[in-house]
């Protein structure tokens, strides 16, 4: 019998650890000899542990950053590295693939057809082909499009694994006590809460099999609420895809991007309202060079403030979706648009005042823009969020974030929230999607 093939993952706490439950768990032809990590502060160090690992590995298996994947590759004589995160242009994922080779490894990626889960009820799947396009707007729509049909909906999330993984193999969350009581990161609030409020029931974690399996006994149908630019875990009955024309061209250009594109079966073109007529029609282009027979439909993303009197005149900080801003690359977002719009005196620079691992990301990050992104990873995270909103010199904080920050960190200056949500432009709209999808699947 030939040895198992000694394999790599290279991830970032999220399909990395789907593609290896799936895919490698129980498989004696491969060995999995470590996890690497990268864009989510903290992750390397940890092990994935031997309960959710299986009985291959009954030490568990390490997780390293991923600047210690060479030598990895060289100290364990590994056959195969496995690249599993996304928001990365393919130039990117194949430097990865150059290095991976250089060291002596085989590269690969693992697609749709061997990692997407089966489900009993239909699924409806969010994705998108960059952070930040608007998929949890969609998302929303679509749940209370469905809930107005009186049909049980039930939303997964993509993963968001960050604290103790053994404890959050299934997470399922109703209320914000729930989110109090786990602990959950700023990361994952902004991703959780908007659906809580909808009175959705959502779930994520770290075991999708098991998550799936427990959705089912209280769903007519799911939501899959992608994250990122990643494909969906579930095999959707119906895909949409939501498009970003304030980052036209990277539909075609980023990984997974240009996957998810090609597969759907609606693309919503979001932002309208805000974006260039030319970059609206740069993505129109880009859809109907690869899937012409995607359903467009166009969107606007209409953004509100609660009190745009703080905003007028003053000298505001504004603070932004992380990882929007971060990996995302976006060098603003609702936040920085509302307070252009509210006739800020000045959007002030936070750096001059950030402290201990808000400093580390615009480290990290040095192309992000004069505002503040809102990492919380982590206890220590959001105290130095904290910090460094309170140090900053401003008259007022602009807080353009899917969440309430101020049920996360005490905020010693005058503070107002930035809402967006999404509407329909034309003859084509979400709601015939969705009246059409519930006659073909007869729920």
């Amino acid at each position: 019998m030939n040895d198992p093939v000694k394999v790599i993952i290279m991830g970032a706490a999220g399909r990395d650890f789907h593609n290896f439950n799936v895919y490698f768990r129980d498989n004696p032809a491969y060995r999995v000899t470590a996890f690497t990590a990268t864009q989510i502060p903290d992750i390397e160090g940890r092990t994935y542990p031997a309960e959710l690992a299986g009985g291959l590995y009954p030490d568990g298996i390490p997780i390293f950053h991923e600047q210690e994947l060479v030598s990895q590759i060289k100290e364990h004589s590994i056959d195969l590295v496995v690249f599993a995160y996304s928001d990365v242009p393919y130039q990117h994922v194949m430097s990865k693939g150059a290095e991976v080779n250089a060291a002596g490894a085989d590269f690969t990626m693992l697609g749709p057809h061997v990692t997407m889960l089966r489900s009993s009820v239909p699924v409806i799947s969010v994705c998108a082909v960059r952070t930040g396009s608007g998929k949890t707007s969609v998302s929303k729509r679509i749940c209370q499009l469905l809930r107005e049909r009186n049909k049980k909906v039930v939303v997964v999330r993509h993963p968001m694994p960050y604290g103790k993984l053994t404890e959050q193999a299934v997470q399922r969350y109703s209320s914000y006590e729930g989110l109090d009581s786990k602990g959950c990161t700023i990361e994952e609030r902004e991703e959780y809460e908007t659906h809580i409020d909808a009175g959705c029931i959502v779930y994520a974690g770290v075991d999708y099999e098991k998550i799936l399996r427990q959705a089912e006994t209280e769903a007519d149908i799911i939501v899959w609420d992608g994250g990122n630019n990643d494909f969906s875990f579930f095999k959707p009955d119906l895909n949409i895809v939501v498009a970003d024309p304030h980052r036209a061209g990277d539909e075609l250009t980023y990984y997974p991007s240009e996957l998810n594109l090609r597969m759907a079966d609606i693309v919503v073109i979001n932002k309208q309202d805000t974006a260039e007529l030319e970059k609206i029609e740069q993505v129109r282009r880009s859809i109907m060079k690869v899937n012409p027979d995607a359903q467009i439909i166009d969107s606007a993303s209409p953004i509100t403030v609660e009190h745009p009197e703080l905003i007028r005149g003053r000298r505001v900080l504004v603070v932004e979706d992380g990882p929007t801003v971060t990996h995302g690359g976006m060098k603003y977002g609702a936040g920085i648009i509302a307070a252009n719009k509210a006739g800020a005196k000045e959007i002030i620079d936070p750096r001059p005042f950030t402290t201990g691992t808000i400093t580390a990301t615009f480290r990290q990050y040095p192309d992000i823009g004069p505002l503040l992104p809102a990492m919380g990873y982590s206890d220590e995270q959001i105290h130095d969020l904290e910090q460094t909103i309170n140090s900053s010199d401003c008259d007022a904080v602009v807080i353009g974030t899917p969440i309430d920050l101020t049920r996360v960190v005490n905020i010693n200056k005058p503070a107002t929230r930035v809402r967006y949500s999404i509407k329909e432009i034309g003859d084509s709209n979400l709601e015939a999607v969705v009246d059409a999808f519930l006659e073909q699947v007869n729920v």
